[in-house]
């Protein structure tokens, strides 16, 4: 058994005869697991006709924003507002003033995350972590477009040299390669999802960390952004998928193979929340896939507003509408790989210092569409935009 997702390319390893065939395998051998999955999930595992990975039964969400430490603006004149860009920049200000030690925001050389949260606060969705292509899922007939085809990239790109002027983040960010600035009181501000809040909250209760999500449209995630696969190399698939039907279906193994040994890696509250004993030595699984919203426990030490959050994710997500109406669909790339690996190449090249404002804005973003172009992202374009034309007409 392996981990594999959405955003690793499930798909296209699937079709290059990586994995097994689950056909057969997954119904017989981890019934318990096929009937609880939606039709919907077991349509995102197919590929070619065939299903070739068991999706998790965990509900995941697209939030994104901003967490951030309460302390640190204690006696201030900040509002505690952070609903807009115009909030960070604000909260930026005062920890720019009262902390000139510190990094406001938590950059490091990884993507960026503020142009895709920026672009999602506008109601648009990108395509399995290709944060280049864009579409507004609200539209009727939704068209693909770029980075530098959108209306308010202009914008973002001001704000971003503004950003980087008034010294929000290193001007080495792109190549530092410390990852732990937040937690290790480095950095006021990190640009995560929910559970990357949760943790941090966890971990530093003294912080007073706060979270808020910057998504307008808040939709499930794919069933296979976290998913189980079984190597096509594997001799006894059909033990796997028993295992697997045992560890997604009964609580006490859950426990052990996610938390460990309970009383040495692991306790429970009388709430059924745990806590790792020794985080120098134990855990949680990183196989995520294995997680159900049936079996899977709270932290001890879970922000209260965390079930909050999720409550009023859910109380927005209508099926069919919005975000939620392409939750099943996953960009196929098996046609555009050496495209797709080239434009990456341009992305990390050219647009992450674009976004950070270590360019200039108007020749910075000529330089980057004419070398995507060169890259071939209009193979992309073209051939996402007739999958997801495809899609939309299976819909109706």
């Amino acid at each position: 058994m392996a981990y594999s997702a959405s955003w690793l390319n499930f798909a296209s390893l699937a079709q290059k005869g990586a994995f097994k065939s689950l056909d057969e395998l997954w119904p017989t051998y981890a019934p318990k697991n096929f009937a609880a999955q939606t039709e919907e999930a077991k349509q995102q595992a197919t590929v070619n006709g065939s299903y070739y990975c068991v999706p998790s039964l965990l509900s995941t969400y697209n939030a994104y924003g901003p967490f951030y430490r309460g302390d640190l603006v204690e006696g201030t004149e900040w509002d505690g507002k952070m609903e807009t860009f115009e909030d960070i920049e604000e909260y930026c200000d005062i920890i720019k003033e009262t902390h000139p030690e510190m990094e406001c925001i938590d950059l490091y050389s990884t993507a960026p995350e503020i142009f895709f949260m920026y672009m999602e606060n506008q109601g648009l969705a990108t395509f399995n972590g290709i944060r280049y292509l864009w579409y507004d899922p609200n539209a009727e007939n939704p068209t693909v477009m770029t980075s530098y085809e959108l209306e308010k990239t202009p914008e973002f790109l001001e704000m971003m040299a503004r950003w980087n002027e008034k010294g929000f983040y290193s001007k080495s960010a792109l190549s530092d390669t410390d990852s732990t600035k937040f937690q290790n009181g480095k950095a006021a501000l990190k640009i995560h999802n929910i559970d990357s809040y949760v943790g941090q909250a966890i971990l530093h209760p003294e912080y007073d960390i706060h979270y808020s999500n910057m998504v307008k449209d808040v939709a499930h995630l794919p069933y296979t952004q976290d998913c189980m696969v079984i190597s096509n190399t594997s001799k006894n698939p059909e033990r796997a998928m028993a295992l697997w039907d045992l560890i997604t279906n009964d609580q006490e193994v859950y426990d052990a193979f996610y938390y460990g040994i309970e009383g040495t890696s692991y306790e429970l509250n009388d709430e059924g929340q745990f806590k790792i004993l020794d985080t120098d030595n134990y855990g949680t699984s990183a196989m995520w896939s294995a997680r159900s919203d049936a079996l899977n426990r709270q932290q001890i030490g879970t922000p209260d507003d965390y079930k909050t959050n999720i409550d009023e994710f859910e109380s927005h997500i209508v099926s069919g509408q919005g975000n939620e109406k392409f939750t099943g669909f996953v960009l196929d790339t098996s046609s555009f790989e050496t495209q797709l690996a080239a434009c990456n190449n341009v992305q990390q090249q050219y647009w992450w210092p674009l976004e950070l404002g270590y360019t200039d804005a108007e020749s910075g973003l000529a330089d980057y569409q004419s070398q995507m172009e060169a890259a071939g992202i209009e193979a992309m374009k073209e051939a996402a935009q007739k999958q997801l034309d495809a899609y939309v007409a299976s819909l109706k």
